[in-house]
């Protein structure tokens, strides 16, 4: 399709198509649709000041609106990674949906590739910092009850916060030491617990959350004040406020006692398969970002140990 052929009508239409296509039959959110829709309205302004229709793009085309954006654009303001990664996503999603419908007869984003993603290592707490958290929910109210059970579960499990509210009472054998956890997807996986935790969890069962629920019927494990289902919210809150009380909170989330117990796990000698059930993880590559952190454990634990590593103070 030549430039004199194309219209702002018809540039437009390519990308409400491309984006009904999104919505409707892949479900993206409203944001990444938004997002997308700028990319594209971006991309098709760099290519009229070519003189050129996106339908006629060349992989250098693609490769030149990226590297004007890493280099600052007209504003001198250069885009980060992130951005930039998606920007390729938006593009190569777009030229192929193009292809499927067979407006051109190639692909020119199909070798295109963002910048390389630096790994973000979560943060972890370190077993004195655990000890700390661990030590806050102190007293006998069913309050402290339920929290001193809720902290030492979600780090002898490593479970997500979605997990830990979605318990229900039958769901932790104490008996056995087992817990059955419903993850991504509602993919359960069954994970042992530790005997500290078995204990905390005994205790609230039998002294604080028949206080919590009284005569309602209620299957959750863990429940608010009132009775009624802990939301992830109200975790979330709970666990930020024995955060500070620790002198935690710049460190630490939720999701971080997960990071927690999967470095520590690892740093014990725990292999990556194992690890990788526990966690729930469909993908092997998702668990092994833990060896990097169980690496520096081990590495900051050598130079502080040996005699002939220390650093110099």
């Amino acid at each position: 399709m030549s430039s004199a052929q194309s219209t702002p009508s018809s540039a437009e239409r390519l990308r409400s198509d491309f984006l009904a296509y999104l919505e409707l039959e892949r479900g993206l959110s409203r944001n990444t649709l938004a997002a997308y829709r700028s990319d594209l309205l971006q991309f098709a302004s760099f290519m009229a000041d070519r003189g050129r229709d996106v339908l006629e793009a060349s992989h250098s085309d693609l490769a030149a609106f990226l590297a004007k954006l890493a280099s600052g654009g007209e504003d001198g303001r250069s885009v980060s990674a992130a951005t930039l990664g998606r920007k390729v996503a938006c593009l190569r999603s777009f030229y192929r949906h193009l292809r499927r419908e067979e407006l051109i007869g190639h692909d020119p984003a199909a070798d295109l590739r963002g910048p390389r993603k630096t790994q973000r290592l979560p943060k972890v707490l370190s077993r004195d910092e655990v000890m700390r958290l661990l030590e806050q929910p102190s007293g006998t109210d069913p309050g402290a009850l339920r929290d001193r059970a809720l902290v030492e579960l979600m780090y002898a499990c490593g479970l997500r916060a979605s997990e830990a509210v979605d318990l229900d009472v039958a769901d932790i054998d104490l008996e056995e030491g087992l817990l059955r956890a419903r993850g991504k997807g509602s993919k359960e996986r069954l994970v042992p617990v530790g005997r500290h935790a078995l204990a905390a969890v005994d205790t609230y069962l039998r002294r604080g959350r028949p206080l919590l629920v009284g005569n309602q019927a209620h299957s959750r494990l863990f429940v608010n004040r009132r009775g009624g289902a802990l939301t992830r919210q109200g975790l979330y809150k709970i666990i930020q406020g024995y955060a500070r009380r620790a002198g935690l909170q710049e460190k630490m989330s939720p999701h971080t006692l997960r990071h927690t117990f999967a470095t520590h796990l690892l740093a014990g000698g725990c292999d990556l398969r194992s690890l990788q059930e526990m966690l729930g993880h469909t993908d092997l590559a998702t668990t092994q970002i833990y060896t990097h952190l169980s690496a520096d454990r081990v590495k900051e634990t050598y130079f502080s140990a040996h005699p002939r590593a220390q650093r110099k103070r």
